[in-house]
């Protein structure tokens, strides 16, 4: 039997995908780029708060041996550069060594204040960050020694030791000519100078660090220790004392205590006066012309002490010098130049200016020159007494009468009172006032006296000599007094006694033997004591022209 069938009905059936490829999910934001960008930014401010608060820096700082000392950083640095000046802004150069130590490349006066800038330049990829420069700032000041003691007690055979308020690296000891300088491995407060002798001074210059200029010196002055006070005494006595040299007197007690408050004196006085340096130390200081040359200088202590000489100790209360003698070459050449000798000189150069300080050298040193006679006609006689550079008649009538001229004694000797004179009038230009005369007396019968004055013979005279048993003596003398009378007595050669009161127009030239007036019968022969006798008439105008030193020839 035929059954109806019932359909189904018709189903579609749809295959479905996978979930992810048959159902699209949502959309997802990248978060990555961001998460990138963050991180560089992060990266970006480490380092830059790297840079700005831990970049390796570099530093400074003081030195106890350089000017200062320069820490490099371990990296990040270009070049540096270091700047000092002095407080009043005067640059020092400087130099860097390799070990970071900082030294001026000149010499820093001790107490210096100076002013260090050290600059760090960075390269050009971390100076945008970091900066393109470090930059410190020092001060400091260039430290200064000081000795602890000038005066010191040294026992006989111990080393003299200095002591300073601080350690010196480097000191120079000047004694004498003798300078040495030393240069210590270690700075020392103390430094020994070793065996320097019994006393002494030494000038002592020096300096904590080693690139600072030395200071003026000190002197440091040791002594032998003792209950009386010892004296070091410069120039040593007996020496050579310069006309301007100045005499110190050393004590090892102050002089309060070593003079019982009192002043030495000088003999002959001289212009200057004491001066006391320091507490120990007493200086006399001469002034114008000073101890004057060919002098004898004493000084009078108004106590005895000790006096040091060498290595011995002697005492004394009286001190001597000598200062140097004129050269006898320059005590004519001024002659000459004055108008007292019959000469001229003229210097080989320029003449030299007419000061004390110059006239004095060339008292010592005289310059080059020449001399020439004044006048044509000069006497054979006279011309033959000249000799330049060495003692001689015309040159001891010519300072005689100098001496005349300027109220000192006319005894023919250039001592210190001369030179000082003469080298015054030197400056001042002070020339003779009588020009120059020269008396010859012939002895041949008939004795006769000629005058020569100024190249002119003024006149000539009959005259009497000495009989022979008192002759008048050959040679040549300077008139050494001159009268306008006097009395004349002694002893005629059978023993009797004479007195002539009255004789007129006298002129003393050798002992008692003159040229004067004295009345007699006749003239022309041996009739005096050994006088040079004239008419009365011819006498008075002789007398004027035979002042103290003129020269009178008694020839045969």
């Amino acid at each position: 039997m035929l059954t109806k069938s019932r359909r189904k009905p018709t189903e579609t059936i749809t295959m479905l995908r996978p979930l992810a490829t048959a159902r699209r999910a949502p959309r997802r934001t990248r978060r990555w780029p961001w998460v990138a960008a963050a991180g560089g930014l992060l990266a970006v401010a480490a380092a830059l708060a790297y840079a700005v608060f831990a970049w390796p820096r570099g530093g400074a700082s003081l030195d106890p041996e350089a000017l200062v000392r320069v820490h490099r950083p371990a990296f990040g640095t270009s070049g540096i550069r270091i700047r000092a000046q002095t407080e009043r802004g005067r640059a020092v150069p400087v130099s860097l060594h390799r070990d970071g130590s900082v030294w001026p490349a000149v010499r820093v006066p001790a107490g210096e204040r100076l002013s260090v800038e050290v600059v760090f330049r960075r390269p050009g990829w971390v100076s945008w960050l970091a900066g393109g420069e470090q930059r410190l700032h020092l001060e400091l000041t260039a430290p200064v020694s000081h000795l602890t003691t000038r005066w010191l007690l040294v026992r006989r055979g111990q080393p003299v030791r200095l002591r300073f308020d601080r350690a010196v690296s480097e000191l120079a000891v000047r004694r004498g000519r003798i300078l040495r300088l030393r240069q210590l491995a270690h700075p020392r407060s103390t430094v020994s100078l070793g065996k320097l002798g019994v006393a002494g001074s030494v000038a002592v210059r020096a300096v904590a660090r080693r690139w600072e200029r030395l200071p003026a010196p000190d002197v440091v002055t040791w002594f032998p220790p003792g209950r009386s006070a010892r004296v070091l005494i410069s120039p040593r006595p007996g020496s050579k004392l310069g006309l301007d040299t100045p005499i110190r007197l050393r004590f090892s007690k102050p002089l309060a205590t070593a003079l019982h408050g009192k002043r030495p004196t000088l003999e002959p006085r001289v212009p200057g006066r004491w001066v006391a340096t320091d507490a120990h130390t007493l200086v006399f200081r001469p002034s114008g012309y000073g101890f004057g040359l060919d002098a004898h200088i004493h000084v009078k202590l108004p106590v005895t002490v000790s006096a040091i000489s060498g290595d011995r100790l002697a005492p004394a209360r009286t001190l001597a010098w000598r200062t140097p003698t004129a050269s006898p070459l320059r005590l004519q050449q001024l002659l000459a130049e004055l108008g007292y000798l019959p000469l001229s000189w003229s210097p080989a150069g320029a003449d030299p200016p007419r000061t004390l300080r110059s006239e004095v050298n060339a008292a010592l040193r005289p310059p080059p020159g020449r001399f020439f006679w004044r006048y044509a006609n000069i006497p054979g006689s006279l011309q033959r007494l000249w000799v330049p550079g060495r003692g001689n008649v015309v040159t001891r009538g010519a300072v005689m009468a100098f001496q005349r001229d300027h109220g000192l004694t006319a005894d023919g000797y250039a001592g210190p009172q001369v030179w000082r004179t003469l080298i015054d009038a030197a400056v001042n230009g002070a020339r003779a006032r009588s020009g120059y005369s020269y008396v010859i007396v012939h002895r041949t019968v008939p004795q006769s006296l000629t005058l020569w004055h100024d190249g002119q013979v003024v006149l000539t005279s009959p005259a009497n000599t000495g009989i022979p048993v008192a002759p008048t003596a050959l040679g040549t003398f300077p008139v050494y007094s001159h009268l306008v009378s006097t009395t004349m007595s002694g002893t005629n050669p059978d023993g009797s006694h004479y007195r002539d009161p009255g004789v007129p127009w006298v002129s003393y030239f050798n002992g008692g033997d003159a040229i004067h007036g004295f009345n007699r019968a006749s003239y022309g022969t041996a009739q005096s004591l050994g006088c040079v006798e004239l008419p009365p008439a011819q006498a008075a105008r002789v007398w004027p022209y035979t002042p103290v030193g003129t020269l009178v020839t008694i020839e045969p």
